[in-house]
Order: structure tokens, then C-alpha cells, then sequence
């Protein structure tokens, strides 16, 4: 922990000021929006269709619909989208990073809060009151340290023994129902309803920090992530769905994650269908030859996603995926869905 005396400057408090509020999908009706932009050209038709190919994953009654989140939404307001999607049994698996779930879901659950900052600041100031910037959002680094602690907290209370990072984010869920001061967080509505979520790279956030001194304080009895046990209970969730689609923000390891589930279940022997829908929201660029793992079309040819009904929607998510779930919310088709309860497959 830093010696926030003889380190820190007098305008942290100046910096952290004005608190990011996560949009509400519920309190808008973007659906004149969707169908206005529908009958318009270049980004707004993609957005368009996008929410078009969401509605009939909600819709189809035996579709299994995987949300992937990867970059900085949740920090940037898009948090309480995610809870409301789980809440409104609009998505039945996650897959994320560990910075989405953890640096950003967590920290906050734990009262903490991400301001409102500007790209344009200088860094090394920033440095000197200890402020950490995302884009034009401030963290306080502090804060952030002690959620570290509480990771590290949480394991120091477990059995020591391997652990996919899905069952460590639902002992944290269990944590947050008695020790969590905002609550609707995304990990504890997703506790309360079953759902799980897998963060394939959990150590690169503050999760792998807390577990490194849980590690260092336990060196010969403590807990550790098994990511191969991750990948096979999220295959054996594709496994078990008949049908499957996905929505996807950003792209990276979250995304090639759940598109190789399909892969994985037919070395296993298992005959399963592509990921029927897909939809990707991001500004990755395909001249790299990657996109941040493939665009959709690419991804069929190794057999992981049907391109019959995808869509790529190249903008910036916070300022389509709101329409998007506003959309889909609206329209309420979730609410004639059963809840999969796929955290039950695993006791």
C-alpha cells in the first residue's frame, strides 16, 4: 500500500469529483431508434440488424445466449447493462476479463466508484496523487489496492485447492451477499440467478494480484486457478445447449474462448452445432489479420460460428450497445424465456 503522506498530492480530491453513472436501460424505449436506424445506412443498419439478430436469440426458447465482455464498458458506464441483462434473463453464461469483472464489477460492489476524467491530463500528475486513467476515467489506485486485499481475503477463507475461475467469482458472489455495499452488482446478480461467468485470463487483474499474496502468504497451502478445467465446463455448457448464440463487446480471449467451445466438444467426441447467432460489437481493425480474434466470417471457416446469422458492428460499444439492450428490454421477449441455471451443472 502506498504512504498516501508522503506520495500523494492535494488535488486528488479535485480529480475525483464527479462519479460515471451507468445508463439504465430500463428508464428509455430505444425501439423507434433501432427501427429508425434499420432504414439507414453504415453503422446505424449494423447496430440495427445487431439488435434484429439479439431479439431472435431471445426469442428462439432453446437458444443458449453467452455474453462476452472484453475492454473497459463496465468501467465506462455500461455495468449496470450487464446486471440487467442477467437480471432480465437476457444472457445465460459469461465470459469476461478479469479487469471487467474484477477492477471494475467488484470494485464497485464494494462502494467504490469510477470518475470522470479527461484523456487529455497530464499522466505523471495523475501518477502523483495516484489516480489510475483508463481512456478519460479515473481510478483511485488506492481503493483499487483494496480490493487486491479483499481478493486475497476471500481466498485466505477457502479450502486450498485448484479452482476454476468460475467457481472463485462465485465464492466472491457468495461474499457479496453480506458484505457488499452496492448491491446489483454483475457477479451478485449473477449468483442469485445461476448464471455463470468465466474469466479465462483472471489473473491479469486484480484478481491475479490478490491471489499472488494469497499465494505468498500461504507458499505451501493455497489456492490456485485452473483455466483447462474452465474451458471444459464452458464447452460442456455448449455442449448441453441445443442451440447457441453470442453477443460479444470487444472481441480478444473472452470471445475466442466461447467460439472455441465448438471445436473442443468435437475432439471430445460430442457432435454440436456452430454458434447459430452472433453479434460482435467493436472498433478493432481486421488489417492486423485479427480483429481481436477473428471476425465472424472468419471464425466459420474454422467452423465456430454460422454466418447466416451474424453480424459485426464496427463502433465504439457504449454508444450502440445501450440502443441494443434498450431495444431488447422493451421489446420483452426475455420474459417468455426459462432461465438455464447452468451454474447448477456444476454442484
Amino acid at each position: 500500500m502506498v504512504n498516501s503522506k508522503s506520495k500523494i498530492g492535494h488535488n486528488k480530491k479535485n480529480f475525483l469529483n464527479k462519479p460515471v453513472e451507468h445508463i439504465d436501460i430500463t428508464s428509455f424505449d430505444s425501439r423507434k431508434i433501432i427501427n429508425s436506424m434499420s432504414k439507414m445506412s453504415f453503422a446505424s443498419r449494423d447496430t440495427a440488424k445487431a439488435s434484429e439478430i439479439f431479439c431472435e436469440m431471445l426469442r428462439d426458447k432453446e437458444c443458449s445466449i453467452f455474453l462476452t465482455v472484453a475492454g473497459s464498458t463496465s468501467a465506462g458506464g455500461c455495468m449496470q447493462i450487464y446486471s440487467d441483462l442477467a437480471k432480465y434473463n437476457m444472457v445465460d453464461a459469461i465470459i469476461a476479463t478479469g479487469a471487467s469483472i474484477i477492477d471494475m464489477d467488484f470494485f464497485e460492489a464494494l462502494g467504490f466508484n469510477h470518475y470522470q476524467g479527461s484523456q487529455f491530463q497530464d499522466d505523471t500528475e495523475l501518477r502523483d496523487n495516484y489516480i489510475d486513467r483508463i481512456y478519460d476515467t479515473y481510478i483511485d489506485e488506492e481503493q483499487l489496492q483494496i480490493c487486491d486485499n479483499a481478493i486475497c481475503e476471500i481466498a485466505d477463507s477457502l479450502k486450498p485447492k485448484p479452482y476454476t475461475s468460475r467457481e472463485f467469482i462465485r465464492e466472491i458472489g457468495k461474499y457479496l451477499k453480506s458484505n457488499s455495499k452496492k448491491k446489483n452488482s454483475l457477479i451478485e446478480t449473477a449468483y442469485d440467478n445461476n448464471i455463470p461467468i468465466f474469466c479465462p485470463a483472471f489473473t491479469d487483474s486484480s484478481a491475479g494480484l490478490g491471489l499472488v499474496m494469497h499465494q505468498e502468504k500461504n507458499p505451501n497451502n493455497h489456492l490456485t486457478i485452473d483455466s483447462v478445467r474452465d474451458f471444459r465446463e464452458l464447452t460442456e455448457i455448449k455442449i448441453k445447449s441445443k442451440t447457441s448464440g453470442l453477443l460479444m463487446i470487444g472481441g480478444g480471449v473472452p470471445k475466442n474462448f466461447i467460439q472455441d467451445t465448438v471445436i473442443c466438444a468435437e475432439l471430445l467426441g460430442k457432435k454440436v452445432d456452430m454458434h447459430k447467432y452472433a453479434v460482435q460489437i467493436t472498433v478493432a481493425d481486421v488489417r492486423d489479420g485479427s480483429c481481436s480474434s477473428s471476425t465472424l466470417k472468419e471464425a466459420s471457416s474454422w467452423g465456430k460460428v454460422n454466418i447466416s446469422k451474424e453480424q459485426m458492428v464496427f463502433a465504439e460499444a457504449t454508444s450502440v450497445l445501450p440502443l441494443i439492450a434498450s431495444d431488447a428490454y422493451h421489446r420483452g421477449y426475455w420474459k417468455q424465456r426459462e432461465r438455464k441455471n447452468f451454474s447448477k451443472l456444476f454442484g
